[in-house]
């Protein structure tokens, strides 16, 4: 009975984490119009 009402309290914690960040948005702020430069390494 212990784990289901743990189980309980933790998932309504993850739900109201997941509702606070929703309610407060994306931070506003740029992106870079330059894509990342990446290397692929070299084959053996």
């Amino acid at each position: 009975m212990r784990a289901l009402t743990a189980a309980a309290v933790g998932l309504a914690a993850a739900l109201a984490l997941v509702l606070t960040a929703t309610a407060l948005g994306a931070p506003q702020g740029r992106t870079s119009p330059k894509p990342l430069l990446t290397t692929v390494p070299k084959h053996p």
